[in-house]
């Protein structure tokens, strides 16, 4: 199978110091496809992202794009579009002005310019300062960037940070329409509800370390929804809970009078509630989304070691298509 497009993170490490930022990560992302890259903040998102663009050497492992690393690729721009920041733009320069300049490293036309202000919507400013954008404009300022040398592969770091909601449902449209071109789209984000609007991968990184990976109809379909509970007795609730050993889902509750259930389903809680005698005021099994999902797999997640040579790696997996 040919590596065009493709990024490869194999057991990657970075210590800063005796801080482990990322550690044994591994993970492929495929073109065609939207993949998010989730993690809390600190997870270790940007440093990956980082070393996959050789702004940061590994203390171990490898990052490549296409099958090379981002420092051997030859005229990157073309191969590789990338947005970390949005405020890396020289303030006193037009929108037109920032993509011209490096229109001209990139070895393309200055009407690519313009073409990609038009494209995300800054046809009307492409003559202001960008020292005078919103966060939002430099976001879509920043998207424009990454594809002035029309490349197959783009890194995002946080794209929707600062749109509105009639931007980030721009942005969503606009990511989709760049994998169905065959682009691979690579998207770090906290924006958890969006992202499972838009992605068909997940990545998922607690502490520098890969928690999960898949498709995001497998991790919703994995998904436990459980069954909630409500009762005006909880003694008898919590009395039949424990006789028949069933796992209170972690962080339910709150609620006086109703508790979240894993691993049973709707059947079994009402026979066994009914046999029992235990008034019950509800019996529902709730819809679950990625935003739990990922905190699920995120909490309790251990802190890397300190640096030890030898010390065991952690499971990774791949996204598969």
């Amino acid at each position: 199978m040919t590596d065009a497009g493709v990024i490869r993170v194999e057991r990657l490490s970075k210590d800063f110091g005796a801080v482990r930022a990322v550690d044994d990560l591994s993970f492929t992302v495929f073109p065609g496809r939207v993949t998010g890259f989730l993690g809390p903040n600190g997870a270790g998102k940007t440093t990956t992202l980082r070393m996959l663009l050789g702004l940061v050497r590994p203390t171990s492992g490898t990052a490549t794009i296409g099958g090379h690393p981002y420092a051997e690729i030859p005229r990157p721009l073309r191969v590789v579009g990338a947005a970390l920041e949005a405020s890396n733009f020289h303030p006193g320069r037009t929108a037109r002005d920032h993509l011209r300049v490096l229109a001209l490293s990139a070895g393309v036309p200055d009407s690519r310019a313009d073409d990609l202000l038009a494209l995300v919507g800054l046809a009307d400013v492409a003559n202001r300062r960008v020292a005078g954008f919103s966060l939002g404009m430099r976001q879509r300022l920043g998207l424009a960037t990454t594809l002035l040398g029309d490349p197959p592969v783009l890194l995002l770091d946080e794209p929707a940070n600062g749109l509105d909601p009639e931007g980030i449902a721009w942005l969503r449209a606009f990511l989709r329409a760049l994998a169905a071109q065959g682009r691979t789209v690579l998207v770090s984000s906290h924006v958890l509800a969006e992202v499972q609007q838009t992605v068909d991968d997940v990545v998922i990184i607690a502490k520098g370390r890969l928690v999960h990976a898949s498709p995001l109809a497998d991790l919703e379909a994995a998904a436990d929804p459980g069954v909630v509970v409500r009762s005006p007795d909880m003694a008898a609730l919590d009395a039949l809970i424990d006789a028949r050993g069933w796992q209170r889902r972690p962080g339910s509750g709150g609620d006086a009078g109703q508790v979240w259930l894993s691993g049973v389903g709707l059947a079994e809680v009402g026979a066994a509630a009914f046999a029992a005698g235990v008034e019950i005021h509800e019996l529902s099994r709730p819809e679950i989304g990625l935003e739990r999902t990922f905190l699920e797999l995120t909490e309790g997640v251990a802190a890397p070691p300190g640096v030890q040579p030898g010390a065991p790696p952690a499971a990774t997996r791949e996204v598969t298509r």
